[in-house]
């Protein structure tokens, strides 16, 4: 299911026609749509990058009743009653293979290997934050310029240049790109040249 208030773009052709929440976007993707339908109408997700699939074709009280439909969510398991133990915290046992080194290694630290292998996440995601949020916005970026710019003048060295992180060479190869794909592609990958 969708969400309502996923944040995307609509374009018709290169032009942006919509910014904003989901059920916005599809309204004015549907408009455009209808207006000039030999040209083609492409939604993209603003956090990913990536195209959503709406039938615009649908009437518009049709696709409106599609894209507000709340997510579904798993019905919960009836409570059973409790039993004597640790109270259950949503905590999923996994498997994980490690060296018994490693194995010995956890089984000293304070707490048990659970709780050392929790601290050493935790740690992991606070120094991997930065690099994970420049990896994602290069992802996006070029999704979305791998559908939009495909086509356009300098287009693999604009790649390139997003995964090289070279921002200047980056900005100086989209220039003849349509404003509004170009304006997009910037703000898709402002975090990629962070840092």
């Amino acid at each position: 299911m969708l969400n309502p208030s996923l944040r995307c773009t609509a374009f018709s052709g290169s032009n942006r026609i919509a910014t904003g929440e989901l059920r916005h976007v599809a309204l004015k993707a549907k408009q455009a749509f209808d207006l000039h339908p030999q040209r083609p109408v492409l939604i993209f997700e603003d956090a990913s990058g990536g195209q959503l699939d709406l039938p615009l074709e649908l009437p518009a009280a049709d696709l409106l009743r599609l894209v507000a439909q709340p997510l579904l969510r798993q019905a919960e398991p009836p409570a059973s009653p409790r039993k004597p133990g640790r109270p259950k915290l949503g905590v999923v046992a996994r498997e994980v293979t490690l060296l018994p080194r490693h194995w010995d290694w956890l089984a000293a630290q304070p707490g048990g290997a659970s709780v050392a292998l929790r601290k050493l996440v935790e740690a992991a995601r606070k120094v991997l934050s930065a690099e994970d949020q420049r990896r994602a916005s290069q992802e996006a970026a070029y999704r979305f310029m791998q559908v939009m710019a495909g086509n356009e003048a300098g287009f693999e060295d604009a790649a390139r240049a997003l995964f090289a992180g070279d921002n200047h060479r980056f900005e100086v190869l989209i220039q003849s790109w349509p404003d509004d794909v170009r304006d997009h592609v910037s703000l898709l990958s402002v975090d990629a040249f962070a840092g």
